[in-house]
């Protein structure tokens, strides 16, 4: 589909030529196409000198050249056998946002009517002084309706000017979403913050690099806090594609109303609310990663949409039926057992297959005991970093305790406990307050939800209903309060005192 601007070139009817510095054809409308008898197609690219004007080298009327000299406009009257006649050529330069001469834009005004009237009149001023006065009136009526062509010229002329300012102005607004979410998301996370030595996490990262340097897709499964993201992140820096965009959606965080919006974009006025064009996360991904947090809970009338970015690379944004192509790499992450989804008809099958391609299971933290000695070290010298704190001896008391308790929050619960820990402690010795919540570790991951549930409902009472603030149950879980809202809802808890 044409851009607005390149509608309005083809409307006009005088030929027009965009140059860059160059003297290379940029842009023609089907105008000055026609004249010179090909496609605008073929005049992309091309020296205007030699396309238009036969010459191996600018012309000396040229107005482009006179442009690129002193960045001012220029008219010259020439005549151009190629374009059938003379012509009064306007060039006016154009610059970029830093105010840099890029090219010139050219509209040619066909006054070969014009210049044989003049030499009519010239020559019937020698024969017939009598009709001097006639021929002049007919000169009058010429050049008023010159002049309105010319005032038309410039309507649109300023037409276009203002469809290539909105043109900018949208690129502009695009290129810093793209940024601001490039700094928001994008870390370089590697295998550096990947903290531990047990056999089931060097397994973890041994599977990591077998699929880091292939396109496939990669579903990352594990209980809430085992570090999916993480593991995410690992495998875009490991790929080809690191350097690229790494674009994070948490499906379980936003509103099934919204989902499909940030997934694929918008165009303005496609919903009520909808007042500008928005460029989807897909798009925002391309060349890159998109990680599909809690894939799990993405509706399943969306599903089929994923599938067929998976299977074709395309999508269609919400209000325009153009297809969009796109190269992006998926992976995906789940604390929920999606076969059993299947089988209840919540997870569309052939999505599943096409996700589940290369999976990875992360281990709960309670199946590797021997990486919380080191866990613990570096989130205390963090911790203490961060908030200025002298922590220097860790009790190795503190230590035992802490690798016997089972961790139903898993590595995110020991981050929170540890940084409490150092606000906490009195001395430069840390000192832990282990949870009282026990877990056995002998529940399967299909019964994952009814354990989050009963989890949740005991940090719940510990902070007496209270979700967001300092002593909300928001922080003890490490997790943001509207996401934890919408965990309430998917588990079905209803407390009408929750804050």
């Amino acid at each position: 589909m044409k851009a607005t601007w390149e509608l309005i070139l083809d409307v006009v009817p005088d030929p027009i030529a965009i140059l860059d510095k160059e003297h290379r054809i940029v842009q023609v409308n089907q105008a000055m196409a026609k004249r010179l008898g090909v496609t605008p197609e073929k005049c992309i690219g091309q020296y205007c000198y030699a396309c238009i004007h036969d010459a191996a080298e600018p012309p000396a009327f040229c107005p482009h050249a006179r442009v690129l000299h002193d960045g001012q406009e220029h008219t010259a009257e020439v005549y151009e056998p190629k374009l059938g006649g003379h012509f009064l050529v306007a060039a006016s330069p154009i610059f970029n946002d830093q105010r840099e001469l890029i090219g010139s834009i050219h509209i040619a005004r066909d006054i070969t009517d014009r210049i044989q009237a003049e030499e009519t009149l010239k020559k019937a001023h020698y024969e017939l002084e009598l009709k001097v006065q006639e021929r002049t009136a007919e000169i009058i009526r010429t050049n008023m309706q010159l002049a309105a062509k010319i005032g038309e010229i410039k309507l649109a002329k300023e037409d276009l000017h203002h469809a290539l300012d909105e043109i900018q102005n949208l690129k502009q607004k695009i290129e810093a979403e793209n940024i601001y979410l490039q700094k928001e998301i994008k870390q370089e996370k590697g295998f550096d913050e990947i903290i531990g030595k047990s056999n089931t996490l060097n397994y973890v990262l041994f599977r990591v690099k077998q699929v880091a340097h292939i396109t496939t897709s990669v579903l990352i499964l594990g209980e809430t806090g085992t570090g999916k993201e993480l593991i995410a992140h690992a495998i875009h820096e490991r790929s080809p594609r690191k350097g690229k965009p790494f674009v994070t959606v948490n499906c379980a965080a936003l509103p099934s109303n919204l989902i499909e919006s940030e997934l694929f974009g918008h165009e303005k006025g496609a919903f009520t609310g909808s007042h500008a064009r928005q460029v989807g996360r897909f798009e925002l991904a391309h060349g890159g990663t998109i990680f599909l947090d809690e894939i799990g809970e993405l509706p399943l009338e969306l599903q089929s949409k994923l599938l067929r970015v998976l299977q074709d690379g395309e999508f269609e944004r919400l209000g325009n039926p153009h297809r969009i192509k796109v190269d992006v790499r998926i992976i995906a992450s789940t604390n929920r057992n999606l076969e059993d989804m299947v089988q209840k008809g919540q997870f569309r099958e052939d999505l599943y297959y096409r996700l589940n391609v290369f999976p990875i299971t992360l281990p709960p933290l309670r199946k590797r005991k021997e990486d919380i000695p080191l866990l613990v070290k570096h989130f205390t010298k963090y911790f203490a970093k961060k908030h200025g704190i002298i922590i220097e001896k860790i009790p190795n008391d503190v230590l035992t305790n802490l690798q016997n308790y089972q961790w139903p929050g898993n590595v995110r619960e020991l981050q929170n406990v540890i940084e409490r820990a150092v606000i906490t402690s009195p001395g430069d010795g840390l000192r832990v307050e282990i949870p009282t919540f026990s877990f056995s570790g002998t529940e399967d991951i299909k019964h994952l939800e009814d354990l989050e549930r009963d989890y949740i409902l005991k940090v719940l009472e510990k902070t007496k209903g209270r979700i967001a603030g300092r002593q909300g149950a928001a922080i003890l879980l490490g997790m943001n309060p509207s996401t934890l809202r919408s965990r309430l809802i998917k588990l079905g808890i209803r407390k009408p005192e929750l804050q």
